[in-house]
């Protein structure tokens, strides 16, 4: 028992010693002329140290600097690199011979960082890294060498506080500042939760960013996961190009890292944005140079229209397609960096007007290509079902999809997609496609499509068939001011076709409808470039045209009436061909009259 007295005094006494000796006899701003002649001999730079340095060994090992500035390369602007107003790290000194750390303050005020890039691309960081190292042996562990592991450590507290990163580009004359206000952690030990917050600001050339947080943050024994707690961060982002200029937003997640397996796995238990809400959870996995991410989200009603910059007024939509398509191919390389899976869904989701609900998507980003394996949507009372790939690994990109919709009521979908009132009716459609280029023109030239489509129960919007028809009958017969105020619509039992698209050309050579009083088939062309419209039909009448009050005539039973569809997408044209339905009915009246005589002359010959 003695001898472990003495052997505890001995070391005391020694290291009240040395910690006299180094206080009072060893001044550490003795070294600083040979510290900034180290600096500048190995980078060039200017180091300043304008006050003292102070430090302490017993209990704690530690020192306090100050007034620390490193300059910019010559002839940048800011002169100064690195500016410190206080740095002070206090180790406490008998832990430290157990392998047990215990920290007793780290604190770092004032810290400013200017990084410029001049017009011809030097950087700030230009000349700071050493040359000697490339002759320098290359050192590398034992096989043998064990993991890092600590018996403990123990930090009072940590602050930052006042930090700025100022991102200086001399060539596009932007600046970028990015502001720590504070960081704080509370007491820390290793395998247990310890408090954090933070206060964060950023001024970008297209909008400021302020950002605040706290949670729980531990790390286990073996400094191998890290784990993050309830935490809860507030968002705001101004801008002019933001939506109403101002966005807000909440979040609220848990975290883990794996260091070891250099995986990354994060909950979202809330996020909030706007008039957006989502749930989900983010993996990531770091350990090859493309990181793989799989996202799961659960997404409640979005408003993509609402988040997109107001529109300047009304154009007219050639106009804005001319002014605002590019005429180049989008870059679309940063897909070759990305290995994303995504499962979304989402509640309702509205884009251009046209409205979409109970949304379920698979897409996944692999090696330059975008493959949505399945979407599927509630659709106006019908059903999406659409995949399709984009392959973006060549300076053209290719594309190809599947589309199908069933049960749809294509009147209001028509009206809120395209403005387009038309049609009505429960429609079925399918297409197939591919094509290349993403340049707007380029998408309708060369899109490459085959489909079909069926249309139940409808209505055609802008002509009364029977009505135009028993119009121009009346005019035949002489009745030249012949008019109906009846509504122009024509109902239909079945309205079916297939069509193909090339070379931005729709052609439909199929067209069929029935209808209670008439038949129609037919065939014609539309052109989705021009939006223009191309189509002969043929009208069979099969019941009566006669309107209301009016006496039944049966004399177009059975004549086939043409009937054109010209002018455009957004103003249609329908027309009859009077002369082929004058020839139609003069047709039929002659061959009326060869049977009466041909009865008549059999009747003479007693046949």
């Amino acid at each position: 028992m003695k001898v472990v007295k003495w052997l505890l005094a001995i070391m005391l006494t020694l290291v009240v010693g040395v910690t006299v000796y180094l206080t009072m006899f060893f001044d550490l701003n003795n070294f600083k002329p040979q510290i900034v002649d180290a600096v500048k001999k190995q980078t060039g730079r200017d180091l300043h140290i304008s006050q003292d340095l102070s430090w302490s060994v017993f209990p704690s090992l530690g020192i306090k600097l100050g007034g620390i500035s490193l300059s910019n390369p010559d002839g940048f602007t800011p002169v100064a690199m690195l500016d410190v107003n206080e740095a002070i790290a206090n180790v406490a000194l008998m832990p430290l011979f157990s392998q047990q750390i215990e920290v007793d303050l780290l604190k770092l005020d004032g810290l400013t960082l200017n990084l410029v890039t001049q017009k011809d691309g030097k950087t700030s960081f230009d000349g700071l890294a050493a040359d000697s190292t490339a002759d320098k042996p290359k050192t590398t562990a034992p096989s043998n060498a064990k993991d890092m592991s600590l018996q403990t450590l123990d930090i009072g507290g940590i602050e930052l506080t006042n930090t700025n990163i100022n991102l200086i580009d001399i060539a596009s004359n932007t600046t970028q500042t990015f502001s720590l206000k504070r960081f704080t952690l509370g007491q820390f030990s290793l395998g247990q939760f310890a408090d954090f917050a933070y206060e964060f600001s950023a001024t970008l050339p297209d909008m400021t960013l302020a950002s605040s947080g706290q949670g729980k943050i531990k790390v286990d024994q073996a400094l191998k996961n890290i784990t993050i707690n309830d935490f809860v961060m507030e968002h705001k982002a101004q801008g002019d190009s933001l939506p109403g200029k101002v966005v807000n937003a909440d979040i609220t997640a848990q975290m883990t890292m794996a260091l070891d397996a250099k995986t990354i796995d994060l909950q979202l238990t809330k996020l909030a944005a706007m008039d957006l809400a989502a749930t989900g959870d983010i993996t990531v996995n770091y350990s090859n140079s493309i990181p793989k991410i799989a996202m799961n989200l659960d997404i409640g009603d979005i408003d993509v229209d609402a988040l997109l910059p107001p529109k300047e007024g009304r154009a007219d939509k050639s106009e804005v397609n001319a002014a605002t398509g590019p005429s180049q191919e989008p870059d679309l390389s940063a897909l070759k960096s990305i290995d994303l899976t995504l499962n979304l869904s989402a509640k309702s989701i509205k884009v251009s007007n046209l409205l979409t609900q109970n949304w379920q998507m698979k897409m996944a980003i692999n090696k330059g290509i975008l493959n949505l394996s399945s979407l599927t949507a509630d659709l106006y009372q019908g059903k999406l079902a659409l995949s399709a790939k984009l392959d973006g690994r060549k300076a053209i990109p290719t594309y190809q999809f599947d589309k199908k919709l069933t049960g749809v009521q294509i009147r209001p979908l028509l009206t809120d997609a395209v403005e387009v009132d038309l049609i009505s009716g429960t429609a079925n459609f399918e297409v197939k496609g591919s094509g290349s280029s993403l340049i707007p023109d380029n998408l309708k030239n060369n899109l490459d499509a085959v489909g079909k489509f069926e249309v139940a129960d409808g209505s055609l919007y802008g002509v009364n068939i029977p009505q135009m028809i028993r119009s121009a009958q009346q005019k035949l017969k002489g009745d030249l001011s012949a008019n109906s105020k009846e509504e122009l619509k024509t109902d239909f039992t079945s309205l079916t076709g297939s069509f193909t698209l090339k070379d931005a050309v729709v052609n439909n050579p199929d067209l069929a409808m029935a209808a209670p009083l008439i038949r129609l088939k037919g065939k014609g062309t539309a052109n989705i470039a021009t939006e223009v419209l191309d189509y002969t039909l043929t009208t069979s009448v099969v019941g009566s045209l006669a309107g209301q009050g009016d006496a039944v005539d049966e004399s177009l039973k059975g004549v086939d009436i043409p009937l054109t569809i010209k002018g455009t997408f957004q103003e249609p044209k329908f027309g009859i061909d009077t002369k082929a339905l004058l020839e139609g009915q003069f047709k039929d009246e002659a061959d009326k009259a060869k049977e009466k005589l041909k009865e008549g002359l059999f009747n003479k010959l007693g046949l």
